[in-house]
C-alpha cells in the first residue's frame, strides 16, 4: 500500500463517514476531512462533524482547524490536506480523503491556480450585495464560472467575484490543470427515496442536538450565515419562518444540495460508483489488491 490513498465521496448522508471508519479500522489509516464547513471549529452538529467517540476511533484531520470569523477556500485546503497526508505517510499508515466536497476534490486530483489572498474588505463588500447583482457581474465577466457555479452558494459566488474583481481576470483563468494522479476514488450513492429519508432523519436528529442553540451562538460568523442549515435557522431567528417551517426547509434544502453533490461527482471520469451498503467490500478489495 506504499503511496496509496483513497478518496471517498459522496452527497451529505449517504454513509461516507461510516465507511471510511470501517476502511481505516481494517488498513491502518486516517482520515482527512474534505469538508468545506468541518473546519470550523464550533459549527458541530449542522455540519455533522465526526462525534468524538467516531473520532477516538480513528485520526481526523482538517476538522476544527480555523474559527468561524477565519475564511477558508480550497487553496487553504491543499496546504492543509498536503501536509496532513504526509504526516500519515511518515507514519506508514493509510490516508482516506473524506467528505462531500467536490471542489476539494478536485484541488486535490487537479491542483489549482494561484488566486489572489482573499481581501476582507472586497468580501465585506461583496456580501452586502444581493445574490442577483452578483450574478449579473459575474455572467458578464466570467461567462464560462457563471455556467457551472453552484449559483445557490453564496460563497462561492463571493470568492468569484472577489477573485475577478482583485486580479482583473476571470475566476476560470485561475485555475490550471494537472496530471490528476491515479487514486481510487469511490463515490457513494443510495436509492433516492433511502437517501431522502436518512437526510430527513438527519435533520431531526441535528435539531433534536441542539443546531438552534449552536446557531444562536455563532449566527455573527460569516460561515455560519451563508452555510446550509445555519442559513435557515437565522432566517428563523429573524421571524421569516417558524420552527417548524425551518426544519422542513432545511431539509428541502439538504436534498437540494444532494442532487448538486451527484450531479458534480457524476461529471468525474475518474470517479467509481459504489452502492453505499456495499462499499466497504468493495474498497477492501481495491487496498488488497494495491
Amino acid at each position: 500500500m506504499n503511496g496509496l490513498e483513497l478518496l471517498i465521496a459522496g452527497p451529505t448522508a449517504v454513509g461516507k463517514t461510516e465507511v471510511a471508519l470501517q476502511v481505516a479500522e481494517r488498513f491502518d489509516g486516517e482520515i482527512v476531512s474534505t469538508d468545506s464547513m468541518q473546519v470550523y471549529r464550533g459549527l458541530d452538529i449542522g455540519t455533522a462533524k465526526p462525534t468524538p467517540q467516531e473520532r477516538a476511533r480513528v485520526p481526523h484531520h482538517l476538522i476544527d482547524i480555523v474559527d468561524p470569523t477565519e475564511t477558508f477556500d480550497a487553496a487553504q485546503f491543499l496546504r492543509h490536506a498536503t501536509q496532513a497526508i504526509a504526516g500519515i505517510r511518515k507514519r506508514n499508515r493509510l490516508p482516506i480523503l473524506c467528505g462531500g466536497t467536490g471542489l476539494y476534490f478536485k484541488a486535490w486530483l487537479e491542483g489549482i491556480g494561484q488566486s489572489p489572498a482573499p481581501d476582507a474588505a472586497l468580501r465585506a463588500q461583496l456580501q452586502q450585495l444581493p445574490m442577483d447583482a452578483l450574478l449579473n457581474e459575474l455572467r458578464e465577466r466570467d461567462p464560462e464560472t457563471f455556467a457551472r457555479i453552484d449559483r445557490n452558494n453564496p460563497r462561492r459566488v463571493i470568492r468569484a467575484m472577489e477573485v475577478i474583481r482583485l486580479s482583473g481576470k476571470p475566476f476560470s483563468a485561475q485555475r490550471t490543470r494537472s496530471a490528476a494522479p491515479n487514486v481510487p476514488f469511490f463515490v457513494l450513492q443510495r436509492d433516492r427515496a433511502d437517501l431522502h429519508r436518512r437526510i430527513d432523519q438527519r435533520v431531526d436528529a441535528m435539531f433534536a442536538a441542539g443546531l438552534v442553540e449552536e446557531t444562536k451562538l455563532a449566527m455573527k460568523s460569516p460561515a455560519a450565515r451563508l452555510a446550509l442549515g445555519y442559513r435557515q435557522v437565522i432566517e428563523y431567528f429573524e421571524g421569516k419562518h417558524s420552527l417548524k417551517a425551518t426544519i422542513e426547509l432545511v431539509k428541502l434544502r439538504t436534498r437540494q444540495y444532494a442532487k448538486r453533490q451527484l450531479t458534480w461527482f457524476r461529471h468525474q471520469a475518474q470517479a467509481e460508483w459504489v452502492e453505499a451498503d456495499k462499499a466497504v467490500g468493495v474498497v477492501e478489495e481495491r487496498v488488497r489488491r494495491a
